[in-house]
């Protein structure tokens, strides 16, 4: 397990969040590129989905799940309910995972306001997700909330790189890119997720530091 690296400038407050109706439209116009580079997503994020999405135990609730792209790196026999804010990239993933029958379900749902009981799943997992929360440490919580206390918070994020021109770079570009695309590329996710609450059981980074992978449990 890597230490972490030294807060940067990625923990200035941020200057603008958008509304998650701005989010929706936003989405609406990525769901199709997403689609059509998800082999790029893959590639770049796939080896750490497997290792770390295949200690997903029971009921998985999939939050952010976007195109349903984490569905293939969990074990057989799970039960899967993937939740996310876009119904366009809701429509996409039933439509390339309706196949697979009533164990994967998809339901429309704002990350920060949960609609399931306490200690509703085994394992909750979420990828590239917690840079483009409204509210980072809110989702977090209710991450935590609907997972049972014994059970397994996975999360494959990006962040702030290990490399320091790069990061300089995600400094300089980060409001440009927050406005087009809706993520935060430059914060620390391990910090994050500390600072909401959680307790970090194990935790590793890969390209250039970039992505990072993580388990946590509620505090």
């Amino acid at each position: 397990m890597q230490s972490d690296p030294e807060a940067g400038p990625s923990e200035l407050p941020a200057v603008r969040t958008k509304t998650l109706q701005e989010l929706r439209e936003l989405y609406a116009g990525m769901a199709a590129p997403m689609e059509w580079f998800g082999w790029l997503n893959r590639a770049a994020t796939g080896s750490h989905r497997r290792r770390l999405f295949g200690r997903a135990e029971g009921r998985v609730l999939d939050v952010a799940c976007g195109l349903g792209m984490n569905v293939r790196y969990l074990p057989e026999g799970i039960e899967y309910v993937g939740i996310d804010l876009s119904p366009d990239m809701l429509a996409r993933a039933r439509r390339r995972l309706g196949h697979l029958g009533p164990g994967v379900t998809f339901r429309e749902m704002d990350a920060g306001a949960l609609e399931f009981p306490d200690d509703s799943f085994e394992t909750v997992i979420s990828a590239l997700s917690t840079c483009t929360f409204p509210d980072p440490p809110a989702a977090l919580r209710e991450m935590a909330r609907v997972c049972r206390p014994e059970g397994r918070i996975l999360l494959v994020e990006h962040g702030r790189s290990d490399v320091p021109l790069f990061a300089r770079y995600q400094d300089w570009r980060a409001e440009a890119h927050y406005e087009k695309h809706g993520c935060r590329w430059n914060r620390d996710p391990v910090r994050v997720v500390s600072e909401a609450g959680l307790r970090v059981r194990d935790h590793w980074r890969g390209r250039l530091g970039i992505v990072t992978a993580i388990e946590a449990e509620a505090g």
